[in-house]
């Protein structure tokens, strides 16, 4: 959708921030990913990451 509206550089960085945090062997997983992480929690290392990544 943000490519289609003309922020596929934003996309990209949001995709990314979303793999880093699935990928970190340590962070957090809601329960249908075999955690007990809420969505809020999750939400915010995808946050976390996407800060971490744009330099903020």
């Amino acid at each position: 959708m943000l490519d289609f509206l003309g922020y596929s550089e934003m996309g990209d960085l949001i995709v990314r921030a979303i793999e880093r945090t699935l990928l970190d062997p340590h962070g957090p997983r809601t329960r249908d990913l075999g955690g007990t992480a809420t969505t809020v929690e999750m939400g915010d290392a995808v946050c976390a990451n996407l800060k971490a990544l744009a330099g903020a």
